[in-house]
């Protein structure tokens, strides 16, 4: 390919208005990031063009002696810069296209790096990926100590790596092994832990920020940093050629085994950090030039921005409606669902009344939630303080009391249909008129709950996925009888909690189980024929999924799994009938991790093995060979079919939906880009063919989906 040469674009009139410039009368330069109309500063092509210019003149400045220091900072308060702009990812085409880019954006940075002054990078809340780039690049960097200040280079879940300088300033900044953590996870850190590996070297109260910063940009011969308090083993680690390979080398095992090698961006970081701490600065970034390049035009980072694109997208469709106001939350239920649901509502700010009707379910929900509470003070994400604070949010009751004022009241009982009438039905007697009701079943009738209640249009589905505080999705469920009110109401405290909403109609298993069914159903048939579970479940991860079917089944509970198929197949008959270990699973005492008896054999709660005396139980003999390929298209293929049901049903209106459901839900490989963006990429038409087949060998189960052929027959895709 011939090399492209990229210059920056011609800035817009936002992109001027985005980036502004002033001298103060002490010398300081205020650079100032506030793009109008938008909640984030995004660094567009655009922008960096703008910025470019700027440093241009605070370069004259400092030759002529009128600027003195400079302060980059945010005229939006909770928020720095998040980043470039993804949808310009989606242009590039060619890898010398990409590689200039990301080389221009290098040379921004590097004039900010070289400007003989003191630089500052004042942070209050959201920097990542381009934002910390800038901050890298500063000599300075100041941080707010508020909750929402998190700084991070998350490049690698978008498929690519930190191409503006991220890769080689991080580590020789904060050390091999924070800067290994930062990038190869993606997930950004809190001022504190900033601070504590010398990412920012002052963190300091949000109203004292710029002044900080002012001070920083004034002091001779550059600010003070003090000296990081480093362990001796640490300082072997990151200063030392053997420790930085072995932190290298640990680092390149837990990839992949984490990621079993399907991402290349991380390894792609892993081969630079290993080159660019004996490489020039200059080096390095060509080195980080050439691997954006490559990364940003393969099918993976287009997989995953399709996925990021999907779940922004996600996160902004609810109802034109405007939601209730809602300050204080009601928790029906104090089991370990009910605790964790209260626990991640006080998180977040809400006063929560959790009732139960035994002293014994209440003490169950409250360990759960300190236990919660706890483990986020072991993390660092907060302090002790913090915690006893948001705990006390919570208040116990075995009665109502309270319920009169709670904008929102979540059942989170026993996943019975005639309990469910009647607790809600009682509840709505001592709730305030306008109150939302909300659910947390998983697969049982929204509407059907809404004939035991006077005001039905109040009422709405909200399933969280266990456990509560990690699963980023929620299906909001919409009844028959559902208003948009109570739609946009449980959308909204959704986001709050920092979830993924979907919006989903009402219909047995909703989105998520409804397809997950089959597949875990298809799994207990291949048992059934003969395929050990070593053998399934093994094809299943391979292919990319987080665990294998029956390593699920025991997650999920092999009672509550048992339930849930008697569900789907009374709802949808042959096609969801159950595979016969079900039934014999009934007439064990198994039921999974919760009693640490199941496919597995568990050792303080973490699975070992495959607890092979399950195959007598079953009257199984696992002496089948069947290809993994095989095991996947049965697997996953009859998850395709239901899901093309799903969207003939109008259970969801878009493929997007489906595959947000699946990755955010499941676990789907997100570097696949979904389900149904798996099934494009695999072909409808060859889909179709092999389902024909294994209708003609298995029957009734792997019927096509009208939608499916049709599809085939037509576009031969689900996305346009």
């Amino acid at each position: 390919m011939n090399r492209v040469t990229v210059d920056l674009p011609a800035p817009t009139d936002v992109d001027r208005e985005a980036v502004q410039f002033r001298i103060d009368e002490s010398g300081v330069a205020w650079i100032t990031l506030d793009r109008p109309e938008s909640r984030q500063n995004l660094l567009t092509g655009g922008t960096m063009a703008v910025l470019n210019e700027v440093i241009a003149q605070i370069e004259n400045g400092v030759a002529a002696g009128r600027v003195r220091g400079a302060v980059f900072h945010s005229g939006k308060p909770g928020t720095f810069i998040a980043g470039a702009d993804v949808k310009e990812f989606s242009a590039i085409v060619d890898p010398d296209e990409g590689a200039g880019k990301a080389a221009a954006g290098q040379a921004v940075f590097e004039r900010i790096a070289q400007l003989a002054i003191p630089t500052v990078a004042a942070i209050d809340g959201i920097c990542l990926g381009g934002g910390t780039e800038l901050a890298l690049a500063c000599n300075y960097r100041i941080a707010s100590d508020r909750r929402e200040t998190r700084i991070g280079l998350p490049e690698v879940q978008l498929g690519i790596l930190p191409g503006f300088g991220g890769t080689t300033r991080l580590p020789r900044l904060v050390g091999m092994q924070s800067a290994a953590e930062m990038i190869l996870g993606g997930k950004p850190v809190d001022a504190r832990k900033a601070e504590r590996i010398g990412l920012v070297d002052e963190r300091v109260h949000p109203s004292i920020l710029l002044d900080r910063a002012r001070l920083a940009a004034l002091a001779s011969g550059g600010p003070r940093r003090k000296p990081a308090k480093t362990p001796v083993v640490r300082r072997i680690l990151d200063r030392t050629s053997a420790g930085r390979k072995l932190v290298l080398s640990q680092a390149r095992k837990r990839v992949m085994k984490e990621t079993g090698g399907h991402y290349p961006a991380p390894l792609a970081a892993l081969d630079i950090l290993e080159k660019t701490l004996d490489l020039s600065i200059r080096e390095s970034l060509q080195l980080e030039a050439r691997a954006i390049g490559t990364l940003i035009t393969g099918e993976v980072s287009r997989n995953l921005v399709h996925v990021f694109h999907l779940i922004e997208a996600a996160k902004k469709a609810a109802p034109a409606a405007a939601g209730r106001d809602v300050e204080r939350v009601a928790v029906l239920g104090a089991g370990v669902m009910g605790g964790g649901i209260a626990q991640l509502l006080a998180y977040r700010g809400y006063h929560v009344r959790m009732k139960d009707i035994r002293h014994e379910a209440i003490s169950l929900g409250l360990r759960h939630a300190r236990e919660l509470f706890d483990g986020a003070v072991r993390r660092r994400r907060i302090e002790k303080r913090e915690a006893r604070q948001m705990m006390d949010r919570i208040s116990p009751t075995l009665e109502y009391t309270g319920f009169g004022t709670a904008g929102l009241i979540i059942e989170a009982v026993v996943e019975n249909m005639d309990v469910k009438r009647s607790v809600l039905a009682e509840t709505e007697k001592h709730a305030a008129d306008d109150a939302i009701l909300a659910t947390n079943t998983s697969s049982l009738s929204v509407s059907e709950m809404q004939t035991a209640l006077k005001r039905p249009q109040n009422f709405a589905g909200m399933h969280f996925f266990n456990p509560v505080n990690r699963m980023p999705l929620v299906e909001v469920i919409r009844g028959e009888a559902t208003s948009d009110t109570a739609v946009a109401t449980v959308f909204a405290v959704a986001r709050k909690l920092d979830k993924t909403p979907i919006i989903v109609r009402d219909g047995p298993g909703f989105l998520v189980n409804r397809i997950l069914a089959p597949y875990l159903n298809e799994a207990g048939w291949l048992l059934a024929e003969g395929v050990s579970v070593d053998a399934i479940d093994r094809a299943l991860r391979n292919f990319g999924m987080p665990m294998g079917p029956f390593r699920l089944l025991d997650e999920v509970g092999l009672d509550v799994a048992r339930h849930a198929g008697g569900v789907m197949f009374e709802a949808f008959g042959e096609r969801m009938r159950p595979a016969p270990m079900m039934a014999a699973l009934a007439a064990t005492q198994r039921l999974g991790k919760k009693n640490e008896r199941g496919f597995y054999r568990y050792e303080k709660g973490r699975a070992t093995e495959v607890d092979r005396s399950i195959y007598a139980e079953l009257g199984v003999e696992p002496k089948r060979q069947l290809n993994a390929q095989t095991i996947v298209e049965r697997t996953t293929y009859v998850m395709i079919n239901e899901a093309a049901r799903i969207l003939e049903d109008g259970i969801v209106d878009s493929p997007g939906t489906v595959d947000i459901g699946m990755i955010l839900g499941t676990g789907f490989p997100p570097f696949r880009g979904g389900l149904l963006r798996y099934a494009d990429t695999v072909g409808l038409a060859g889909i179709l063919e092999r389902l024909e087949q294994l209708e003609r060998d298995y029957g009734e189960r792997f019927t096509p989906a009208p939608l499916l052929r049709e599809r085939a027959a037509g576009a031969g895709r689900f996305y346009e």
